[in-house]
């Protein structure tokens, strides 16, 4: 191929790809600030409920009863709504508004605290005794979390409302009391063009 015939084409290939890409347009958006395209549950959905939550968690008087200060692990959240939630996420802002709050001590749980006593174990074996953590030292959780994620839709004409419940409740591991129990409702109304596949 001549190389003016060459040029030519590959001039036309590059101004093809740039038009190409040029329909696609991204913003970069600020930290917090709400992006929601759909009535699908969103990252803000997780962070307004576990405010709220444990606002209202650590307003009752359990806070003030304990004998010690409150070591709160999370047993379960359950996910029975009508899309797929990543609670890990919910939970994870649930663990950082507990701990920002300075008012109790969040303790690991499941396999997360395995991987933790793997660690100590490996320690036991390969680290020096100065430095080694010991074995049977943990913090024990006095209160457990536990709770649900559901759903509720309704559509007619066009519209769909859907509303999103937590419901979330606080163990006393020692009296299996119930000392908190916690409901918080997200609704978001949308117009066809807009509904979560």
């Amino acid at each position: 191929m001549p190389a003016t015939l060459w040029k030519k084409f590959s001039l036309a290939l590059v101004l093809l790809t740039l038009v190409g890409c040029g329909g696609a347009q991204v913003k970069r958006v600020e930290d917090g600030k709400a992006t929601e395209l759909t009535d699908k549950w969103s990252p803000q959905d997780s962070q307004i409920v576990a405010e709220a939550m444990i606002t209202d968690m650590l307003s009752f008087p359990w806070i003030e009863q304990a004998d010690r200060k409150p070591a709160v692990t999370v047993q379960y959240v359950r996910n029975r709504s009508h899309e797929q939630i990543p609670v890990d996420s919910f939970v994870n802002s649930i663990k950082r508004e507990l701990l920002r709050s300075g008012k109790v001590d969040f303790v690991v749980s499941g396999d997360e605290r395995e991987r933790v006593r793997d660690e100590k174990l490996d320690q036991e074996m390969n680290a020096s005794m100065e430095t080694a953590v010991d074995l049977g030292e943990e913090t024990a959780a006095n209160f457990a979390l536990s709770g649900m994620i559901t759903s509720f839709v309704d559509q007619l004409q066009g519209k769909r409302a859907v509303t999103y419940q937590v419901d979330l409740k606080l163990i006393d591991l020692e009296s299996n009391r119930e000392v908190w129990n916690g409901q918080k409702q997200i609704r978001k109304v949308s117009s066809k063009s807009a509904f979560s596949l």
